[in-house]
């Protein structure tokens, strides 16, 4: 509750003041007695009892017509938050070469794929109010999910993506081309594609940096992140007995593709080596890539001196008639 008059309160004590020293001022009794003696043990009457106590009436009843001057008002807030997310489409290589184990979680060795699965998640979760979908490449493009806000359901597609569920190779292109046609009619103004990757375009009929012009007329960002360690990684084979064993292996990231895609779509390159630089790239993004949040407020006002003016009138009509009555003067 508050007060839009509150400046009447200030009038209180000082009204208060003025009534008790009037009620005291020229006061002079009916009869005059020598002594109080011959009064002691006489009963108070209804009326002297009324008397007496008329000044509190008085003060309760300005007290009350102050505080209804005052207005006092119930405010109920209201708060409407209109949110303009971010339409947002992971294109993740799931090529053979995504299978080096050059990352760590903890003591644990990872692949490339495990790796980037699991930041991603981490990304999904910190985001709110976007929509995303997920596209897997590898020598052409497969939609895993479709732009959602159903992230449960996105991570759930995400862990069915696996290396070998599409014909090796990496194209490029194809997995950009296919993340540009799920965006590309949306309604939402933000519009992002992030590319992970640890190879070079060897596949496909749609160059990279095709696609990356059809973005830049869209209006789409494009970051791209080079996934591997520099130099040979660790890559799992089987020896004669069946048992894996690790080879160093020299797996190529072009990153003049990948920065060249990233500056033309006005967006940026970044270099994942280890799993904290993967982790550190994708919360990079997602300062970058804020959502708009919009904050409207309204406020009902519902006036509440009638609570306050009512009884003060009642004990002013009522003092005027016990005046006039019960409480009359006479010379």
């Amino acid at each position: 509750m508050s007060f839009r008059n509150p400046s009447f309160l200030i009038l209180l004590p000082l009204l208060w003041g003025l009534l008790i020293w009037g009620s005291r001022k020229g006061k002079i009794p009916g009869l005059r007695f020598p002594s109080g003696e011959l009064l002691k043990g006489v009963p108070e009457s209804l009326r002297v009892k009324l008397a007496r106590r008329a000044i509190f009436m008085r003060m309760m009843t300005s007290t009350l017509i102050l505080f209804a001057l005052a207005r006092p008002q119930w405010i109920n807030e209201e708060t409407t938050t209109q949110t303009e997310g971010v339409d947002i489409v992971f294109t993740v290589d799931i090529s053979t070469s995504m299978l080096a184990e050059d990352f760590r979680m903890g003591t644990e060795r990872v692949n490339r794929l495990e790796a980037v699965k699991h930041v991603v998640k981490e990304f999904v979760r910190g985001r709110k109010c976007d929509r995303m979908g997920m596209v897997a490449f590898a020598a052409r493009a497969y939609p895993v999910c479709p732009l959602t806000r159903d992230y449960d359901w996105l991570l759930e597609n995400l862990e069915r993506m696996k290396v070998g569920m599409i014909e090796d190779n990496t194209a490029l292109g194809s997995g950009l081309s296919s993340a540009l046609i799920r965006l590309r009619d949306t309604p939402s103004k933000e519009k992002v594609v992030i590319l992970l990757t640890d190879g070079r375009n060897n596949a496909g009929t749609i160059p990279p940096m095709t696609a990356a012009s059809v973005a830049r007329a869209l209006k789409i960002r494009i970051y791209t992140i080079g996934a591997g360690s520099k130099g040979p990684a660790p890559y799992p084979v089987k020896d004669p007995f069946g048992k894996t064993i690790y080879k160093p292996i020299p797996l190529d990231i072009d990153e003049e593709t990948l920065k060249d895609i990233a500056l033309r779509t006005e967006a940026r390159y970044f270099r994942a080596t280890d799993m904290t630089s993967l982790e550190e790239i994708l919360q990079e993004i997602d300062k970058l890539e804020t959502t708009p949040i919009e904050e409207k407020k309204y406020y009902e006002r519902e006036e509440l001196f009638h609570l306050f003016l009512i009884p003060g009138l009642i004990l002013l009509f009522l003092e005027i008639i016990l005046n006039n009555t019960l409480l009359r003067k006479i010379p």
